[in-house]
């Protein structure tokens, strides 16, 4: 009789995601618009698609393991030494890597409740124990969190600025000062997915040798790689040593190398999408105003609409934008349910959102 591991045979057979594609399979068609994974749907650089269109002719090769060329790149862009960066398979690969090496079973892990949920996958994977603390605000809660921390005796802190799944932010004062209050043995994971379209008074001032910190980063959003898998990590050199215990050496293809450094080196295209992502928000948030519905303050490439009732209300919203072919999401937890989230896209896709929400509303309403 076949017999899992115990920590994998005690965890349901769930999944963080489901992905957009198996949703089209579900719903037998394709989606008109694709604005739920916050996906950067504006493209990567032009430079990066043809950085990888060469490196593939060498993809009979295996990756670099040491990351060198991305890792020299990435050391010269944030101003640190190379051997305070991890490459690895985007931040989710990351996190998996970071909860093995730093949470035995049993341990204390905390998070904020309805926060990034493939990060909870990882630690109940590992054994860890989630203790949670709900958002203040809209806004993950640092002094709840600190607090919590200083309970449970926790190993892992994380928290996103800006935050996922509702696009607030802290201030990088507000990170900063969270630094001096950090229990002894804990360590903060500071997701910083979407910094690029952050304010610049929202990024913290931490010095990469920071022993209290690691950071997270990614090509998958404002630099639209996500199909690559590729991102990176900050922190003191020690602790990036290591993972090299019990890193995939060989994880990160060579083909997502060539691209990332391509694109790092693209100011302009970087700034393009600012730019696009900026008039994208704002047009979620006319179409949201329009149908008397709220948009939330964000600094990140989705926008969090506040649909004025409660989370089965929200649901009905979503389930009517599928039913008309929009691909949309929603946070998991009240009262942040009571939104759907909204990823930047195309002026096409926002076009057809803006069809059929009225739509999806009536419905709704009367569901």
């Amino acid at each position: 009789m076949m017999r899992f591991a115990p920590i994998p045979e005690s965890l349901p057979p769930t999944v963080p995601f489901t992905g957009p594609e198996t949703l089209e399979r579900r719903r037998g068609a394709p989606f008109v618009a694709r604005l739920g994974a916050n996906e950067n749907g504006f493209g990567p650089s032009p430079r990066a698609v043809e950085a990888m269109a060469r490196a593939a002719a060498d993809a009979w090769k295996y990756g670099d393991p040491d990351s060198h060329d991305l890792r020299q790149a990435l050391a010269a862009h944030h101003g640190v030494a190379p051997d305070q960066i991890l490459i690895g398979e985007g931040i989710d690969g990351i996190l998996g890597l970071l909860v093995r090496l730093m949470v035995a079973p049993g341990e204390a892990v905390v998070t904020s409740d309805g926060a990034y949920p493939t990060f909870n996958y990882h630690v109940a994977g590992f054994g860890g124990v989630l203790a949670k603390v709900p958002y203040r605000d809209d806004r993950e809660d640092p002094d709840a969190l600190l607090a919590r921390a200083a309970e449970t005796q926790a190993r892992l802190i994380y928290l996103a600025n800006p935050d996922n799944p509702m696009g607030s932010w802290h201030s990088g004062a507000t990170i900063e000062a969270m630094l001096d209050r950090i229990p002894d043995g804990a360590l903060l994971v500071l997701d910083e997915a979407y910094a690029e379209f952050a304010p610049d008074d929202a990024i913290p001032r931490i010095d990469a040798a920071d022993p209290r910190v690691i950071r997270l980063r990614t090509f998958s959003k404002a630099y639209g790689m996500a199909g690559a898998r590729i991102g990176y990590a900050l922190g003191s050199a020690p602790l990036i040593a290591g993972f090299d215990r019990i890193r995939n050496h060989f994880g990160v293809n060579s083909v997502a190398q060539a691209g990332a450094v391509a694109a790092l080196a693209d100011h302009d295209w970087l700034a393009h999408i600012r730019a696009e992502v900026a008039a994208a928000r704002d047009r979620i948030g006319k179409t949201a105003a329009e149908n008397g519905l709220v948009a939330l303050p964000s600094a990140t490439n989705f926008v969090a609409v506040d649909c004025g009732q409660d989370g089965a209300f929200a649901r009905a919203v979503l389930a009517g934008l599928d039913r008309a072919g929009i691909f949309a999401r929603m946070p998991g937890v009240a009262p942040m349910d009571r939104c759907i989230r909204i990823s930047c896209g195309p002026a096409d896709e926002l076009d057809a959102l803006a069809a059929v929400l009225p739509e999806a509303l009536a419905a709704a309403h009367t569901s």
